[in-house]
């Protein structure tokens, strides 16, 4: 069975790292302010960041920190052997919106430029060269058994030695991540990659916006 070997959570203002708490910031005013305190409390120095709109800011620093510190095996794959897989319920709908406001003065080609979510996999990619298969599903709530099927697939065929998979959603003032690095063979591991297991892990996302 294909394991999860790492999880991350960036959700209620808080970034939490299998089942750690490693950040919180209680005074942030939005979800970009949150998300850039969190960028400079863990040290990282990447000024692509701050081109990205708020979704894209949101799956790069999850992946980020998702990646510290990783389980040996994903240090020795090849580009091609690691791949996305992730999934939300509102596309890029936060900087769609605020693309449209634009188009009514000067349309902004920064804005543009991120209004497909796939873009935000496409920010992780260029960050760790990754090259291997990656796609993105709209979904209405987070579906675990899509994500496994999905990943087991690529996977278990040998498309793919890793994975990055999960959830990364971003409206307005609400946003929620939690993402999971799979690998298949035997090894360390936080978890076996069930549905139950990444909902047991996705309700600590809830639990947290609720503190």
């Amino acid at each position: 069975m294909n394991r999860i070997t790492a999880c991350c959570i960036i959700a209620g203002r808080a970034v939490s790292k299998n089942d750690k708490t490693l950040f919180k910031n209680d005074v942030a005013s939005d979800p970009v302010d949150f998300l850039v305190s969190a960028y400079t409390h863990f040290g990282f120095t990447y000024p692509r960041f701050y081109k990205m709109d708020p979704l894209s800011k949101l799956g790069w620093l999850t992946s980020e920190i998702l990646l510290t510190e990783p389980p040996p095996g994903i240090r020795s794959l090849h580009p091609e052997q690691v791949g996305l897989m992730l999934t939300n319920a509102n596309s890029s709908l936060d900087t769609d919106l605020k693309y449209y406001a634009s188009v009514k003065d000067i349309p902004s080609p920064s804005l543009f430029g991120y209004t497909l979510p796939n873009i935000m996999i496409g920010e992780i990619c260029i960050r760790n060269n990754f090259k291997g298969e990656n796609t993105f599903f709209i979904t209405d709530g987070f579906d675990a058994g899509l994500i496994r099927q999905q990943v087991d697939l690529l996977i278990d065929g040998n498309i793919l030695k890793a994975c990055i998979c999960g959830w990364v959603d971003l409206l307005r003032e609400d946003y929620k991540a939690v993402l999971f690095l799979v690998e298949g063979g035997g090894g360390d591991k936080i978890a076996n990659f069930t549905e139950a297991a990444m909902i047991d892990i996705f309700s600590q996302c809830n639990d947290v916006q609720h503190e």
